[in-house]
């Protein structure tokens, strides 16, 4: 683990560690051979560049955010911003980290990717 990453989840409050630290554990025991950094603030995990997942403290949970997510087709993934291919979920306890779920999701992760990196930016 990176220091930052480990700054980062010791700066939340009790609680949001908990969940963060099962979010890292889970991500990263699938994810160990990708890039992982702080990035725009919030801990992120890279595949060839591109954005995978990445945990992120709003003002009342955690999110869990998949830069592809919108094309994984999982019920439980929420649309983003609507203008990228992103989609996120909301943890507030410990106990709504499902493994298994989870699991799935980052196998989705590895093949079902938008392009971010060679965006072109106008």
């Amino acid at each position: 683990m990176i220091e930052e990453i480990k700054s980062y989840i010791e700066k939340q409050a009790t609680l949001d560690q908990e969940i963060c630290w099962r979010l890292f554990e889970i991500i990263d025991s699938e994810y160990s051979e990708l890039e992982n950094k702080i990035w725009h603030a919030h801990p992120v995990w890279f595949m060839e560049g591109n954005p995978i997942v990445g945990i992120s403290k709003l003002k009342d949970c955690i999110q869990l955010m998949f830069w592809s997510g919108a094309d994984f087709e999982e019920e439980k993934l929420q649309l983003c911003s609507g203008k990228f291919k992103d989609a996120s979920i909301r943890y507030t306890s410990l106990e709504q980290v499902e493994s298994e779920e989870l699991k799935r999701w980052l196998s989705k992760g590895r093949t079902i990717q938008w392009d971010y990196k060679n965006i072109v930016k106008r």
